[in-house]
């Protein structure tokens, strides 16, 4: 049953239409990725669902009584309410009539007992009384420092906690709109985890492909006004989506062609007047008016870095460079050097010192102890996540040209105008103020600015915020062919993947390790955060924090002395009943031979021609693939258990 509908919905701002007559339907269990360019319309598309953003024609349903929740794109406020408060706001009605109920009660001196009763009513029609105790439970499940203000937390806890509430109501639908912005990789696995479990239909955005691949089990994709729906992965859709631009071209080859012959025909003068061709003419004239109303797939970006004169070989080295901010250990005394060309990516928690850093390698920070040497000839372009480069109240063109007209471009002049045409921004747009732009257009903006200053040392971070899966494409591909030196800062797995060439990880207590290759390279290099890395980095544990996790350590203690004493008590083996046995020794042989099949489907799964083949063998792999997988952990668990029968 589809919780959610769309029928022939359309919106327009301007002459730009985002939703043509749009239609579709989603069910409970769907995790929908909506994906496009930016400015494509995604945004809009979560407000008409939501209920923000009135279509200018065609109608929305939601089935009765589903509940609707939002993880908005931008951070809430640090203020002095504690997580406890914030979250239990997500109940809405509950928590207004919960909080209005006791602080009547508190008032001795009026008599409310009409009031109170009205409210008793409305808590119980609505079911609210449980209200704590859900907020207890959501508090315990997302692990949140309740008593806490919000003020005392980093951006990935606020994250955590306005997820928290949003899921306190217990909604049908989920809307999420860039949730991983702001959170490091060990907060974005977190979530993964949490949004895998919800039960109901989620609709988000993301410009992370890595939490994409992993959550989305369908992909809706909205291109020139259109949507088009694909149930199955973000690569099979890929797939998918080259053959249908490849029919559209040559549809509109075809289209084009009988256009141009049929103009000719027209020129021919009297004889395309003559009365019986009156229906030819009109013809025409209706393919000029749908030839003038086809909206062309905007082209890529076209970026360049200028570089600079080349660096020295060494461009910075440090010897014994170690850093702390009064008792909190950032850096531990290290060597470490980065030569001319190097790409280096920055991986770990926030708040452990990656800014800190660069800011030492620079020369911007005079480390605790050690010594830093910088290189010659270095001509830095820095990337800020912030965009505190960017005046928001001027246009685009001033941004870049800083008041100028025309800059300087691999020592030729080229309009900014013109300039800008290379970074998607038509000319109403580039003189379109900044403030107007969306998170994507901003980030496209500071990259055409960054490039304009010819650069050796580069240094980036958090890039690719924002971006669309094209632009970000092109910008990997820019990195990779850039001659002079790179050091990013990014929380993008997939990114780091495809960019860096080594790593400088931050696994806590001041521990900083440099490992060749990307993200998965360090994982498979026995990499991993600290324990604790979704913690709030400079926050103080309470005294009851301090109780509590002293507690926990003598428990585990006594804990591993009674295993101990247990373990040296040998235990009488329990023998199996027949039926059992004869499952318990067979099992070997059947697990052997799953294997074997997962192999062999991982081996067609793996082939570059698997995703150019039919799109329903695909999918039938895939689940054959996912069900073998599913038959062998429970046949695991099921040999674990009777193994444990066995011996006792």
């Amino acid at each position: 049953m589809s919780l959610l509908s769309l029928e022939q919905v359309s919106v327009a701002f301007g002459h730009n239409p985002l939703l043509s007559k749009i239609s579709f339907s989603a069910e409970a269990g769907e995790r929908v990725a909506i994906i496009g360019r930016n400015g494509a319309g995604k945004s809009t598309f979560l407000k008409v669902v939501a209920g923000e953003q009135i279509p200018d024609e065609g109608v929305v349903r939601i089935e009765g009584g589903m509940k609707i929740a939002q993880l908005p794109q931008e951070l809430p406020d640090a203020n002095e309410k504690t997580v406890r408060e914030v979250v239990s706001e997500g109940a809405g009605q509950a928590h207004h009539l919960m909080k209005r109920y006791f602080s009547l009660l508190e008032d001795f001196e009026n008599d409310h007992s009409h009031e109170l009763g009205e409210i008793q009513a409305e808590l119980d029609k609505i079911q609210g009384w449980d209200l704590e105790q859900r907020v207890n439970h959501m508090v315990q499940r997302l692990r949140l420092p309740a008593e806490k203000l919000m003020s005392e937390l980093s951006g990935g806890w606020r994250r955590r906690v306005i997820l928290a509430q949003a899921l306190i109501s217990n909604p049908d639908i989920l809307l999420l709109d860039e949730p991983t912005n702001h959170l490091d990789v060990p907060t974005i696995e977190w979530m993964e985890q949490q949004l895998q479990q919800f039960r109901g239909l989620i609709l988000f955005i993301t410009h992370d492909r890595r939490f994409l691949e992993k959550l989305a089990n369908r992909i809706v994709e909205l291109d020139r006004g259109n949507l088009i729906s694909f149930t199955g992965n973000i690569h099979e859709f890929l797939v998918f989506k080259e053959k249908l631009l490849e029919e559209e071209e040559r549809a509109n080859a075809l289209f084009d062609k009988r256009l141009a012959e049929e103009e000719v025909w027209i020129r021919q003068g009297i004889k395309a007047r003559r009365t019986r061709n009156e229906g030819r003419v009109r013809a025409l004239k209706a393919l000029r008016q749908e030839r003038s109303e086809r909206i062309n797939r905007q082209g890529n970006a076209k970026m360049a870095i200028e570089t600079k004169d080349k660096s020295g070989k060494l461009v910075a080295e440090f010897t014994q460079v170690g850093h702390a901010f009064e008792d909190k250990v950032i850096l531990n005394p290290m060597d470490f050097i980065v030569n001319r060309g190097d790409r280096i990516g920055l991986i770990g928690p926030n708040g452990c010192g990656k800014s800190t850093f660069l800011k030492i390698l620079l020369g911007d920070l005079k480390p605790k102890s050690g010594t830093v040497r910088q290189g010659t000839k270095l001509n830095v372009a820095y990337f800020d996540q912030l965009r505190e480069q960017l005046d928001p109240e001027q246009t685009v063109a001033e941004n870049v040209g800083e008041g100028k007209d025309t800059i300087e471009i691999n020592g030729q002049s080229k309009h900014v105008i013109g300039y800008l045409g290379d970074f998607l921004f038509p000319p109403e747009r580039a003189r379109t103020p900044v403030k107007a732009l969306s998170g994507g257009e901003r980030n496209r903006v500071l990259l055409a600015k960054l490039f304009t200053k010819p650069a050796n040392l580069l240094i980036m971070d958090e890039p690719t915020n924002d971006l669309d899966v094209e632009t970000l494409e092109l910008l990997e591909e820019l990195l990779m062919n850039y001659d002079g030196t790179l050091l990013l800062v990014s929380h993008d797995r997939s990114f780091l993947d495809n960019v860096v060439t080594s790593v400088i990880a931050f696994e806590g207590e001041g521990n900083v390790k440099e490992y060749v290759g990307g993200y998965q390279d360090w994982i498979r290099q026995g990499g991993k955060f600290p324990a604790e890395s979704t913690s709030q980095t400079d926050d103080v544990p309470t005294k009851k924090e301090q109780a509590k996790a002293e507690a926990k350590k003598v428990a585990e203690a006594t804990q591993q002395a009674t295993s101990k004493a247990a373990a040296s008590t040998p235990k009488p083996k329990t023998k199996l009943s027949y039926k059992l046995q004869r499952e318990f020794d067979a099992m070997p042989e059947t697990i052997a031979k799953l294997e074997e099949e997962i192999a062999a489907l991982q081996a067609t799964t793996s082939s570059p021609d698997f995703y150019t083949s039919d799109a329903q063998n695909i999918e039938q792999t895939l689940a054959k693939m996912a069900d073998k997988e599913q038959e062998l952990e429970t046949m695991m668990e099921r040999w674990l258990e009777l193994e444990t029968m066995q011996n006792g």
